[in-house]
């Protein structure tokens, strides 16, 4: 079973706080590259893994489709989704993502924003996507990006001159990473991004776009302190084609 990090208070609280969580979709900076990659949802059938509070889903809603389902491990997630959705065609559930289980051939589209990088068995987890969704239905979700989340000690390191850099070691070592972020000890599952597309193909997906984020000028100009994600990818957005 997955780390249920997000029902601990402390972790729950920080998340709470995040610009994502308070403004949603449009908080999150990647999200015009994002809503590039998506396929119409127009009446489609989606399933959103790891749906936090539900913002993608209530979004898939807004853009019509037939039937949206949100699953995420966090019972504190859930039920905040559960109390901001009035959607009927909206509905959550728990699901651990390292056991999941859906019905065959139940959806045309399956999403999923910066969860699969806790999930430990990639492979299974690609199968049962896989399964679940009909010939020719997209797969878009967003990890993060190998490079930020393979060191060992993680974090900005500032040189003699005054250069921020990020290190990257272990690169080839994969496996679980335990970090401190808005709580200790949160367990990651770190994989190379050859390992990560091969495990799609493996499962019978095709690749349709591959993007290592980083934010643009305008953005920039927005909010100057999106430059430092010039230094290194921070986040991989992925639309794979069943």
């Amino acid at each position: 079973m997955a780390q249920n990090i997000y029902d601990k208070p402390e972790f729950f609280e920080g998340y709470s706080q995040l610009g994502r969580s308070v403004h949603g979709l449009e908080g999150a900076a990647e999200w015009p590259a994002i809503r590039a990659a998506l396929p119409d949802l127009a009446g489609k059938r989606v399933v959103d893994l790891g749906c936090g509070f539900g913002w993608f889903s209530r979004f898939a809603g807004e853009q019509g489709a037939d039937r949206v389902l949100g699953l995420d491990l966090s019972e504190n997630m859930i039920a905040r989704a559960r109390r901001d959705t009035s959607d009927p065609a909206i509905e959550y559930g728990i699901a651990d993502l390292d056991q999941l289980a859906l019905e065959a051939g139940a959806f045309d589209v399956a999403y999923s924003s910066l969860a699969f990088h806790y999930v430990e068995d990639f492979d299974r987890l690609v199968r049962a996507i896989h399964d679940a969704l009909i010939p020719g239905s997209h797969l878009v979700f967003t990890i993060e990006h190998p490079i930020y989340m393979a060191s060992l000690n993680p974090g900005w390191q500032v040189g003699e001159d005054g250069q921020k850099r990020w290190p990257v070691d272990h690169y080839s070592v994969e496996g679980r990473r335990t970090t401190d972020w808005l709580a200790k000890g949160v367990i990651k599952y770190h994989r190379t991004i050859g390992t990560t597309l091969n495990a799609l193909v493996r499962g019978g997906f095709s690749i349709r776009h591959v993007e290592e984020w980083h934010p643009r000028p305008a953005q920039i100009d927005a909010n100057p302190a999106l430059a430092e994600e010039m230094e290194r990818p921070m986040i991989l957005i992925v639309d794979a084609q069943r």
